[in-house]
């Protein structure tokens, strides 16, 4: 991975997290403060909430990948050390996706007249696990690509002791 790509993740993962971390402190401010603009109604609360919650996910996945990048940068990332970030970013979706569907529950009441976008947002969810569903695929593969470095490193040294 060359150095203007890991510059610009790096850059868009940093816009992103310093975003998430500004509009989640305003979320909070609204709740702890009281100075709601709305009508303060329990769902909208519900929803702040959830927010708050899914940035937090979006956050801890954003670290994750900035950690595997730098991996990546320093040619570590077929390491075992990796797996621990990889699970994480699985963990972080799955939550994201939990917390959509929470969205959605929430959001249900407000559709009996259109019961079509509760389906369309439940179907956002599915896709949102199968996201999760890549990433642990990829996890396999680095899995796989683990067990050759560490096969490879295990022949070179008994190549070693032959020469």
């Amino acid at each position: 991975m060359g150095k203007l790509a890991v510059r610009a993740l790096r850059a868009v993962l940093g816009v992103v997290l310093v975003g998430t971390v500004f509009v989640q402190a305003s979320m909070v401010w609204v709740l702890v403060s009281g100075s709601d603009p709305e009508d303060g109604s329990a769902p909208l609360t519900a929803l702040r909430v959830i927010t708050i919650l899914g940035m937090v996910s979006a956050q801890i996945a954003l670290i994750c990948v900035w950690r595997l990048v730098t991996m990546v940068r320093r040619g570590t990332v077929f390491s075992h050390t990796a797996f621990r970030y990889v699970d994480a970013v699985i963990g972080a979706i799955v939550v994201a996706a939990l917390l959509w569907f929470a969205v959605t529950i929430v959001n249900a009441p407000g559709q009996r007249d259109d019961p079509g976008v509760s389906l369309i947002m439940g179907g956002v969810g599915v896709a949102i696990l199968g996201v999760a569903l890549i990433v642990f695929v990829l996890r396999t593969l680095l899995a796989q690509a683990v067990a050759r470095d560490v096969e490879a490193t295990q022949m070179q040294a008994e190549l070693d002791q032959v020469i």
